[in-house]
């Protein structure tokens, strides 16, 4: 079961989720990143800059308001992520170059480490969103912004300064800082792109096993995830199993949705319940019919025999079933079984964007065929002998009716067993 915690896989959450998740651990971090740019204020000097790192502070606070309100309420579209992105790389360059905007300021550009420190500190804080075109945006305007500003000052400063001192050294060396900044991004946008790739590769394999789950008892998937080969077509001897609801359309045309619903969600829970407690695969459910297989993907010697005893289990199950019902006075159906053993084709068969495990043959047919026998005999359970010849050790002992069945499609009669809904059986 998936804990309802915020500290659930992220392979387990909707790409919903993991938004919203994301959003909320990000503006709970600006919090602690709004915290350092005060202590950078009261820690650091700025001298007449003050006013405009404390203009920088209030951009970021709003900016953090805003953010902490959209997480907590999940709303917003998704170009906000990228607004607060770029409004934080805004910031960023405002607080490198705040002494240019301080009024009467005289070019003294000294980059301080605690300033330089907010820089990478936001820089870790978008590459949080998990997103590598996050981290290169932000990295591009801080680096644009930086540089760019600088190198404008720089000529504007030697223009109206012509016999000062060459200034451009600066540049040099905060292009030395730039570069390690840029290193900084490169690695930070390398670890979102790499865990974006496991991600990618962890939800495939969680919808794999999903998707192997819905037909394979849980001793089989984690075998079959690990071995592609068991689910590529290919032709195997294997015993089909059909179920099916009497009167099942009728009930439709007169109940409720959600009583059908109802009904139809527990009934598939017994049959499911029962083909995996005998090794069976569900191949498809198909409305109330459910056609289920032993001895796909993995052959066993045994897969008759298995067959055979789920056919008698199954049946009973579902009488018990029907009873229960009845006695709390829902609405409750017989069902039918019809069981086959024969040459088929299995495995995962691709339908453009829809891929679906599935096994075709003529021991299909039968099976349905026989399945449909069940409403003319009143039967509970309708077996072919060339199964129970398989299974030897159910020819007897069970009270059997036999018949030479007429299949539909078929010319030659097929020799048949079956229980009586009436009469009922006994597993001994």
């Amino acid at each position: 079961m998936i804990a309802a915690s915020p500290a659930r896989n992220e392979v387990a959450l909707s790409g919903t989720e993991r938004r919203w998740r994301r959003e909320r651990r990000s503006a709970w971090l600006r919090l602690l990143v709004l915290g350092v740019l005060v202590l950078n204020l009261l820690a650091s000097g700025h001298g007449d800059s003050v006013l405009v790192h404390g203009q920088v502070i209030a951009g970021y606070s709003v900016a953090t308001i805003v953010a902490i309100i959209l997480a907590l309420t999940r709303r917003g579209p998704a170009w906000s992520t990228t607004a607060f992105v770029v409004v934080d790389a805004l910031l960023v360059v405002a607080l490198f170059h705040e002494h240019l905007f301080a009024p009467g300021q005289e070019f003294d550009h000294s980059l301080t480490a605690p300033t330089l420190a907010v820089g990478f500190l936001l820089l870790t804080h978008a590459a949080l969103r998990l997103k590598p075109a996050l981290v290169v945006l932000f990295s591009a305007v801080v680096l644009i912004g930086w540089l760019l500003l600088l190198a404008i000052t720089l000529v504007v400063h030697a223009k109206l300064h012509p016999m000062a001192h060459s200034e451009w050294s600066t540049f040099g060396v905060e292009g030395a800082l730039a570069a390690a900044f840029t290193f900084a991004g490169f690695v930070c946008y390398l670890l979102t792109k790499e865990h974006n790739v496991a991600l990618a590769e962890a939800l495939g394999s969680e919808g794999r096993r999903r998707m192997l789950a819905r037909f394979f008892s849980p001793s089989l998937v984690a075998e079959l995830q690990s071995n592609d080969a068991a689910l590529a077509l290919t032709r195997r001897r294997a015993a089909i199993m059909f179920v099916d609801l009497r009167s099942f359309t009728r009930l439709t045309e007169a109940s409720e949705p959600e009583a059908m619903a109802a009904l139809l969600s527990e009934y598939r829970q017994v049959v499911t319940e029962a083909v995996f407690e005998y090794g069976g695969t569900v191949d498809k459910f198909i409305g109330d019919g459910v056609m289920a297989v032993f001895g796909h993907p993995k052959t066993s010697l045994d897969d008759s025999t298995r067959a055979v005893k789920c056919g008698l289990a199954l049946s009973s199950s579902l009488e018990q079933w029907r009873k229960a019902r009845l006695s709390k006075g829902s609405a409750a159906l017989k069902a039918g079984i019809g069981l086959h053993v024969g040459s088929v084709i299995g495995g995962v068969l691709e339908s453009g964007t829809h891929a679906e495990f599935t096994v075709f043959g003529d021991a299909v047919n039968v099976a349905e065929r026989l399945e449909r026998l069940c409403r003319s005999l009143d039967a509970s359970l309708v077996v072919s002998e060339r199964l129970l010849i398989e299974a030897p050790s159910f020819r007897d002992g069970i009270d059997w009716r036999w018949k030479d069945a007429a299949l539909d499609g078929r010319h030659e009669k097929l020799r048949i067993a079956f229980l009586s809904q009436a009469d009922g059986h006994s597993t001994a």
